[in-house]
Parts: structure tokens; C-alpha cells; sequence
């Protein structure tokens, strides 16, 4: 081989030596480009989500602080053709013979040693009044309805006290209105679901001031009629 043609080869190797140089600092580069953005965007997408997760916990908030108010401005009004019974004058005691009472559903006296579980409870039958007197003396509002009460009432008022901890539904059948609701000493007639008053019996009697026992178990008590 001729010193030319040596020379020649070692030049060839030293440009490949120098091309695989370059390319690795290249592809080096690239990579450390991407990396610097791949850590760019994950920084910037958590920042990104927890200013939305500020976002939705000032939303809710807010929202809390609304409902509040809502439930509050319910609460504190009178509410059209409500009947009330004197508290003195319903009896607590614990009782196992049958209790006959002067209002249908009623609304408080004695009643069975053992409340009718109110934790948001629709019953599909008819439940027994001893129960369910048992359940207002624990807070709880009741409501109740007639075959005369619409199927999208029904759903509705089920929806309602399916979400409400303190309140319990039922039918039942020999009551004056197509659908009526109840506490200790409280009772209302209403037109529909959407009645209005529907909305403030909930907000002023769900654990209200008429309890005789606030914060006494719903659960645990009598789970079917």
C-alpha cells in the first residue's frame, strides 16, 4: 500500500471519528432539549392544576357559603299552613301496646322503644307510626304520600331524602293530603315536590329546634316495615 493511499484512510477515519463525534453531542443536545421541556411542561401542568384545584376549593367554598345562606333564609321564614302541636303536651314514653293518635301521620307521643332507621331511608311500604314517631323525636322529618301523588313527585321527594341524613319516606294511605311531611310537632300539606315549602320544612326541621333529641342515632333502629 502506498503512503498516499494509507494517508488517504487514515483521513477517512479521523472525518468518521469526527462525524460520530458531532453526531453524539447532537443527539445530546436533543436530549437534554427535550428533557428541559418535558420538565418545563410537568412543572408547569402541576402549577396549571393546582391553581385549578385552588379554583374549585374557592368554588366550593363559595358555594358551601351560598347553600348556608340558602338554607338559613329558609329556615328562618314562616311556613304557609303549617300546623304545630304543643311539645309539652306530646308524651315520650316507651310504649309496646298499640298507641292510638289524634293526627294522621302523627307527629309525635309515645311511642316504640325502637326508631325507624331515618338515615335518608325511602321505604317502599307503609311503615308503622310507632316507628316513625320514634324517628321525629330523633330529628327527623318525614315524608309521606298517597296513590294520589304523582310518580315524578314520588322520584323527586325520594331523590330529596335519599341525599338528607335525618329524614325518612313512606307511603301511606289514610292521610288528608297527596303528600305531606312531618316532625316532632310539625306538619305540613304540600301541592307537589317542587312546592316551595317543601324546601324550608327540610332546611328549618332536619335536626331543628324542635327535636327533642338532637343528634340521637338514625341508623341501627328498625330497617324494614
Amino acid at each position: 500500500m502506498s503512503f498516499d493511499r494509507r494517508t488517504r484512510i487514515e483521513q477517512m477515519r479521523k472525518a468518521d471519528r469526527a462525524r460520530d463525534r458531532r453526531t453524539r453531542v447532537l443527539v445530546i443536545s436533543l436530549s437534554a432539549v427535550v428533557v428541559a421541556g418535558l420538565v418545563s411542561f410537568g412543572a408547569y401542568t402541576l402549577i396549571d392544576r393546582s391553581e385549578a384545584s385552588a379554583d374549585q376549593k374557592a368554588a366550593d367554598a363559595k358555594n358551601a357559603e351560598q347553600s348556608e345562606a340558602e338554607k338559613k333564609e329558609l329556615a328562618d321564614g314562616p311556613i304557609q299552613g303549617e300546623k304545630t302541636w304543643d311539645a309539652k303536651k306530646l308524651t315520650r314514653n316507651h310504649v309496646t301496646e298499640t298507641v292510638s293518635y289524634p293526627m294522621k301521620p302523627p307527629v309525635g307521643g309515645d311511642h316504640s322503644p325502637v326508631w325507624m332507621n331515618c338515615d335518608g331511608d325511602v321505604y317502599k311500604k307503609a311503615i308503622p307510626d310507632m316507628n316513625a314517631v320514634h324517628a321525629l323525636e330523633h330529628g327527623s322529618v318525614w315524608v309521606t304520600y298517597t296513590d294520589k301523588a304523582s310518580a315524578a313527585d314520588v322520584d323527586k321527594l325520594a331523590d330529596r331524602v335519599a341525599k338528607t341524613p335525618y329524614s325518612l319516606m313512606s307511603p301511606y294511605t289514610d292521610q288528608a293530603g297527596s303528600i305531606m311531611l312531618s316532625a316532632w310537632g310539625k306538619q305540613v300539606t304540600v301541592d307537589s315536590a317542587d312546592d316551595r315549602r317543601v324546601a324550608q320544612f327540610f332546611a328549618k326541621y332536619v335536626q331543628g329546634p324542635q327535636t327533642p333529641e338532637p343528634g340521637a342515632a338514625c341508623t341501627g333502629g328498625q330497617a324494614a316495615p
